[in-house]
Parts: structure tokens; C-alpha cells; sequence
């Protein structure tokens, strides 16, 4: 990265953007997520600090686990899919993206992966041009 971000500017920044992540260090602990209130997959504070293995639902563990584990030894470094979900405050179901990717050090060392999230629902009805301030 070029330039400095001080912590107050990271936190808006991170309240702003329209994602919600969550961060997985090497170790497989859950160690930060954003937008605590408005989360689309909601954690309850007692995530912090645990095994990521303690946090998903039966139903996608394994396939956390393999993409973490593929992550771990330098097999992938991203993995993408999308469902359509039932997200509080939307009357019909949302399209939400989710995207996992690895972090690495400078040297390709694994630091963690980044969870990130997306409701989609509204992207996916762009057509045509809009430019700037039109």
C-alpha cells in the first residue's frame, strides 16, 4: 500500500465500504469483522477469538475448512460463490456474493484469509451507461 491510513480513518473507511468481512488469522481464530449492526451474516461478540470451526453451520464447515486448508498450503489463493438469501429489511430473497482470499505476507507466507460478503441484488439490475454525476 502507498500511503498511511490512521485507525480513524481505517474504521470509517471500513463502516463505508459496501462489504462486510471477516478476518481468520493463520491459527483459524475469527480476529475482526466490520459492520457489526447491519451484517448479513450476523456474529455474536463470543465469535472473537474462536475457532473458525465453532462459528459456520454444519451444512458449509467441510467446505470452509478445504478452502482454508487449500489457502494453507498455497494451493488457492481465492474462492467465490453466491446464494440467494433471505436479508433482513429485503422483502424477496437477495443475491449475496461471498469471496474468501488468502493473506499473505510479502514472502507468500499465509497470514489468515479475509471473508467478504456482498448483497448483490441491486448490481445485477445495472444495464447501459451512467457517468458521473449524471
Amino acid at each position: 500500500m502507498i500511503g498511511e491510513i490512521n485507525k480513524e480513518m481505517l474504521q470509517a473507511m471500513f463502516a463505508t465500504i459496501p462489504i462486510e468481512f471477516s478476518i481468520v488469522d493463520e491459527n483459524d481464530e475469527v480476529i475482526a469483522w466490520n459492520k457489526h449492526e447491519t451484517r448479513i451474516f450476523k456474529r455474536p461478540l463470543g465469535v472473537m477469538g474462536r475457532n473458525v470451526r465453532k462459528c459456520h453451520p454444519k451444512h458449509s464447515l467441510d467446505k470452509v475448512l478445504t478452502i482454508i486448508n487449500e489457502m494453507k498450503a498455497n494451493k488457492r489463493d481465492k474462492a467465490r460463490f453466491w446464494i440467494d438469501l433471505t436479508v433482513e429489511g429485503f422483502e424477496d430473497k437477495q443475491k449475496v456474493l461471498i469471496e474468501y482470499y488468502a493473506l499473505r505476507d510479502e514472502e507468500g507466507k499465509y497470514l489468515g484469509c479475509i471473508e467478504v460478503s456482498q448483497n448483490i441484488t441491486e448490481i445485477q439490475k445495472l444495464v447501459g451507461i451512467k457517468r458521473l454525476l449524471d
